[in-house]
């Protein structure tokens, strides 16, 4: 799985770095068709600023799965995007499993 971490408008810390990648890293155990994954941080305002986590993860069906969130610290706004990429590639597995099952009990 590829992995890219992009800080706009400054210099991502190396343990935000190693957070994110962890995080990241939780997703794979849910699917192993991932290809590459990208988490984008943004901030509002340098003084008590919105820290913004956007996740984007493209798997090797040409599917790819994105959320946004913000929060007042970098690792809460990754938590919660990680969270809602992985529900969603939770609802596609099943919806996978359940289309795959259908065919095998139409073709029985």
């Amino acid at each position: 799985m590829n992995f890219t971490l992009t800080a706009r408008h400054f210099k991502a810390h190396d343990t935000l770095k190693e957070f994110a990648e962890a995080e990241i890293d939780k997703i794979a155990r849910f699917y192993d068709g991932i290809i590459k994954s990208e988490v984008i941080l943004s901030y509002e305002k340098p003084s008590n600023s919105v820290k913004n986590a956007e996740v984007i993860v493209k798997i090797n069906n040409h599917h790819i799965f994105t959320s946004k969130e913000q929060s007042d610290d970098f690792k809460v706004s990754i938590e919660r995007a990680v969270e809602k990429v992985a529900s969603q590639i939770k609802k596609y597995k099943e919806k996978l499993k359940d289309n795959h099952s259908e065919k095998l009990i139409a073709d029985e």
